[in-house]
């Protein structure tokens, strides 16, 4: 596969003030500092069922769905469709039950880990192969009470922990817009070093 650079970055989440902070909306907070980093501004766009910003110096559009979640293909699909955009060409940044607060995994193609919103992208992609950055929220540890943990807000530090992965996910922005994925990958897939508690002072000498 030639590694082409992206054209299209896709935050998912849901719309309405009620989900701004929750786990879930990990994807909308990536697109939202992306969007500052370059300088631009998301404007509501009905065509494409979603909030839609225009990096041209970058080469990129910028996608929040509006449609909520479940149906964040009938956006992709549509924008991706009008401006001929390859699903290779189409980051998809979103939050990730499998792997803890603070970490980060980038990968093209592959299974959809029972994610809702990969799993309508797919269908209205009619493919599996495009690029995820899958932003880590931890895993409530029973199954039956995922809906509910996706949908709340994270406590104080493991929302640290994910802010911190974000900011570390638009570090590597600029090996990403370049097609560089494996160095991106790399980058992005390794585990943060663990943070090294203070050393006591030595006592002054009596």
């Amino acid at each position: 596969m030639t590694a082409l650079p992206p054209r299209l970055v896709v935050g998912l989440g849901n719309p309405g003030a009620e989900y701004t902070e929750t786990r879930h909306n990990a994807g909308f907070w990536f697109c939202e500092r992306l969007a500052e980093r370059l300088g631009v501004r998301f404007s509501a766009e009905s065509r494409f069922h979603g909030l839609v910003a225009n990096a041209r110096e970058a080469g990129v559009w910028l996608l929040m769905p509006q449609t909520y979640m479940n149906r964040s293909g009938q956006s992709v699909g549509a924008l991706a469709r009008f401006y001929r955009i390859a699903p290779a060409e189409i980051l998809v940044v979103h939050d990730e039950l499998d792997i803890p607060p603070g970490q980060l995994r980038l990968k093209f193609g592959g299974g959809l880990g029972g994610h809702n919103g990969l799993k309508d992208i797919t269908a209205h992609c009619g493919t599996q192969d495009f690029w995820r950055l899958r932003i880590g929220i931890g895993h409530p540890g029973d199954r039956n009470q995922v809906v509910g943990f996706v949908l709340k807000r994270a406590p104080r530090d493991e929302q640290t922990l994910i802010d911190e992965a974000v900011e570390r996910a638009l570090e590597a922005w600029p090996q990403i817009a370049r097609g560089e994925w494996n160095a991106a990958t790399t980058r992005l897939n390794a585990r943060p070093a663990p943070v090294k508690p203070a050393q006591p002072k030595d006592a002054p000498s009596p």
